[in-house]
């Protein structure tokens, strides 16, 4: 499938896309839930992005320079944002905000409390996530020939 404007999150060695996400979504329509916007700001460090002499940084979600804040201002917040759930061993699965950046940044800055939320599954995340240092149209390595 060949994808007109792709869209990809990327995190650590995995990106995940979006593109798929909302494939998956769209033909098995699911109830949205609230995503608490001051939590997930502080997670991804929206609460200090704007800060000059912020003495941290952001190991998830967009970093100082790549969030577009003009364009943060003109998302459309009704619209859902898309989370991801990680299977890490031993716990339950860990969800990631993969889609929905600059709508959290704006409901943040106008005091929004709450976002509607899209929840992968476990297995809807697998069927997305790619191996970043394969790219995002590879399984696995191929040697050579």
């Amino acid at each position: 499938m060949t994808e007109t404007n792709p869209q990809w999150f990327h995190f650590g060695p995995w990106v995940f896309s979006i593109n798929a996400a909302q494939a998956l979504i769209a033909p098995a329509p699911r109830d949205a839930r609230p995503l608490d916007v001051a939590a997930w700001a502080q997670a991804y460090d929206l609460t200090d992005i704007d800060n000059p002499h912020a003495r941290t940084i952001s190991l998830i979600g967009v970093t100082r320079n790549g969030l577009d804040r003009a364009y943060a201002m003109t998302t459309k917040l009704g619209t859902p944002v898309i989370v991801a759930q990680l299977l890490i061993t031993g716990r339950s699965p860990s969800p990631l905000l993969i889609d929905g950046c600059h709508r959290l940044y704006r409901a943040w800055r106008e005091g929004v409390p709450r976002l509607p939320a899209y929840l992968l599954t476990v297995e809807e995340t697998r069927q997305i996530q790619r191996d970043m240092r394969l790219g995002p149209d590879r399984a696995r390595l191929t040697p050579p020939s």
